[in-house]
């Protein structure tokens, strides 16, 4: 998974390296393991990217060295693909960032491709070219070296790209809107799927693919991936979230004397769970250090220790008290049987789990952090038996109609790919 953005600035005398370098911070939980930013001035690539947090992958010094009125972006899961990307070709290059995933491609051969195909037509008719040949879900920036930011999102838009603006001075594209929001730009809409967006000095540009017969947004979205602060797809996440919360106390109702959710993604559907059923709702756990989203860590042990980082219990929200434990999603189940753990051990009386999504039960091909399918609690055991493993004395997730009405799309709207194992392309 990757969080991209990209700044035009309508005067060449703007910078935006320090405009991307904060847009990148709004975008920090779609990937904690590597960062990038490039940049163009005067025909000019500048670039630095590198594993880390963005504020670990930039220092002062690096932001001047990256001059230049256009420029992009990008954080990531994957500290192996370090992006941006450079591709060169007969003398010219380009600069591309990209979210998510091809099928029987990568993003490097997307990036040629789009470069060699832009040597023998205009820059958007080749990204619209490109897109119908390559099939996936994404999101993608580029920047030509003639000065033009192509912008352009997957026919079904699986991955999302938003477009806003600040005054007449910048064009703002990201993968949520929580970015724009960072570095002051207003939301001005959803780039639609399927549609390029050719960003110039003195002009910008709206293409499109033939219309495409439906839409797949990712449901994933709505209950993990993004920000409770973000819009996608013109869809307010924290209501989504509340959503979920009012109908997990809906479908399973448990006798309880404390309702806790487990940073931060769950917070919404705890305070909603509280608000439906009058249990109070207390902050459970305390944060130790930086913000860490142990589901997309890349190994079992740092999962693990982010875990014990993340969710120090309260020892006086839950001793001697029923517990209601509201997350997001179970992957594995061995990150939240530590979570239990960690609750029994604070003395919790009980501890009832509630899951904010269905089973998680096949992984996903577009660019999302999931495990192969044997390693996938949901698709090996039954509520009961999970509860049984992780040691809870209950364990339920929200209905896939839950899910859908709390999002308010419907099944041939969404990719729900991850919980029924059936994918739009």
């Amino acid at each position: 998974m990757s969080g991209l953005i990209g700044i035009f600035a309508f005067d060449e005398n703007w910078t935006v390296s320090r405009f991307l370098y904060y847009g990148l911070m709004g975008l920090q939980h779609r990937g904690q393991e590597s960062a990038g930013i490039a940049t163009l001035q005067e025909n000019r690539f500048y670039r630095r990217a590198c594993k880390g947090l963005v504020e670990e992958a930039f220092k002062e010094e690096d932001l001047q060295e990256l001059k230049g009125n256009i420029g992009c972006g990008s954080v990531s899961t994957n500290p192996d693909l370090l992006q941006p990307l450079v591709v060169k070709s007969n003398g010219k290059s380009m600069i591309l960032t990209f979210s998510g995933a091809l099928i029987d491609s990568t993003p490097e051969e997307f990036a040629l491709a789009l470069l060699k195909e832009s040597l023998r037509s205009d820059i958007d008719q080749a990204a619209l070219t490109v897109m119908e040949k390559f099939k996936g879900g994404y999101s993608f920036i580029a920047l030509t070296d003639d000065g033009r930011m192509v912008s352009g999102r997957d026919p079904m838009g699986i991955r999302p790209l938003c477009v806003g603006g600040l005054g007449f001075d910048l064009a703002v594209f990201a993968s949520e809107s929580s970015a724009l929001d960072v570095v002051g730009s207003d939301l001005s809409r959803e780039v639609e799927p399927g549609e390029v967006i050719t960003t110039e000095l003195l002009s910008v540009k709206r293409s499109s693919l033939h219309a495409c017969s439906r839409t797949a947004y990712c449901s994933f979205e709505y209950v993990y991936y993004a920000r409770p602060d973000s819009v996608v797809n013109s869809i307010p996440i924290y209501d989504v979230r509340r959503r979920i919360g009012l109908f997990l106390a809906r479908e399973n109702p448990v006798e309880a004397d404390v309702v806790i959710g487990v940073p931060e993604t769950a917070i919404p559907f705890a305070m909603a769970y509280s608000q439906a059923t009058g249990i109070p709702v207390e902050m459970g756990f305390v944060r130790t250090g930086r913000s860490v989203r142990t589901a997309i860590k890349p190994t079992q042990f740092e999962r693990l220790v982010g875990v014990q980082l993340k969710l120090n219990p309260i020892q006086t929200s839950v001793k001697g008290k029923r517990v209601i434990l509201i997350d997001d999603s179970v992957v594995r189940g061995t990150t939240l049987r530590n979570t239990v753990y960690l609750l029994r051990k604070k003395g919790a009386k009980e501890v009832h789990v509630k899951i904010g999504s269905p089973a998680i039960v096949a992984r996903c091909p577009y660019g999302a952090t999931v495990p192969p399918e044997d390693e996938l609690i949901g698709r090996a055991l039954t509520s009961d038996e999970i509860a049984q493993v992780i040691g809870a004395d209950s364990f339920n997730y929200l209905s896939m109609s839950g899910l859908l009405e709390a999002i308010g799309l419907s099944k041939d709207e969404l990719c729900l790919g991850c919980f029924t194992g059936e994918y739009p392309v």
